[in-house]
């Protein structure tokens, strides 16, 4: 299966174990199927561990009390479709600096494929946030991007992730985000690079205000010059989204000049050729 270039996966699918996406954990392997994709990962979103709340926040994450269960259901599934499709167990954990160790110590517990690591608050405030760029200079602008890459960059340092999520994923609703000038970003994504970790294009990007992919295509660029790694996720949260744009995802990586696409299993790297 991983020689061959009509290989097709998405590693970034939600559920409605986090409260705001619809359809089972099956939902989504039976999409999958469906689509004919060889391989599904399932990446719904980590509790809040640092929190002494169960359950802080309806709506954005799963409870604590149902972790284990998510990770009972995702190897069920597993054994039950071997055969038809491999499902990886995956888990899409926010970055929160002073707490990175709690969550790595949690995760490693658990005989998961893949870890996902994004940053979803800068300045306590959602990324996607449109209001929260209301009245700031551009001064004031600049520093909040370089800050959203001094996280990223931070959770590439960490060892907790092995894919890092939606790396500009601030333009969501925001997309004046990509005209803001930093150095931050190459900085960033050479780090990335030394850590030998992967960055996925999350195809969800066009769902929003921007319209596009994440990352861009200028940053995919400066990605392979530093010899970042890539992987696709769809980011669905309907099964309706499985796969989504796989193939224009491929093309347009090969025509950057990327010559493999990454998947995980037993947080292991492999590689497969565009």
């Amino acid at each position: 299966m991983t020689t061959q270039n009509s290989v097709k996966f998405d590693l970034h699918t939600h559920n409605q174990m986090c409260g705001h996406a619809i359809g089972t954990i099956e939902d989504y392997v039976k999409a999958a199927v469906e689509k004919g994709l060889n391989m599904i990962g399932i990446s719904d979103h980590a509790p809040y561990f640092h929190s002494e709340e169960d359950h802080p926040q309806p709506g954005i994450t799963m409870a604590k009390t149902h972790f284990k269960r998510y990770v009972k259901k995702v190897l069920r599934l597993k054994e039950k479709y071997a055969g038809q499709i491999e499902v990886f167990l995956g888990i899409e954990s926010d970055f929160f600096p002073a707490h990175s160790e709690i969550y790595k110590q949690i995760l490693v517990e658990h005989p998961f494929d893949y870890v996902i690591g994004s940053v979803h608050y800068v300045d306590e405030i959602s990324i996607f946030k449109k209001s929260r760029w209301e009245g700031l200079t551009n001064t004031e602008k600049v520093k909040t991007k370089e800050r959203y890459y001094h996280l990223i960059e931070q959770s590439a340092r960490s060892g907790m992730c092995d894919i890092l999520g939606h790396i500009d994923a601030m333009k969501g609703f925001y997309p004046e985000f990509s005209n803001i000038q930093v150095k931050a970003l190459e900085h960033t994504l050479r780090v990335i690079g030394e850590y030998e970790l992967v960055i996925e294009i999350n195809t969800s990007g066009k769902t929003k205000d921007c319209g596009g992919w994440y990352p861009a295509d200028d940053i995919l660029e400066r990605a392979l010059y530093h010899k970042v790694g890539v992987t696709f996720g769809s980011d669905a949260h309907n099964p309706d989204r499985v796969g989504d744009e796989f193939e224009e995802v491929q093309k347009r990586l090969k025509e950057i000049g990327f010559k493999n696409l990454n998947y995980f299993s037993g947080r292991q790297k492999q590689s497969i050729p565009i």
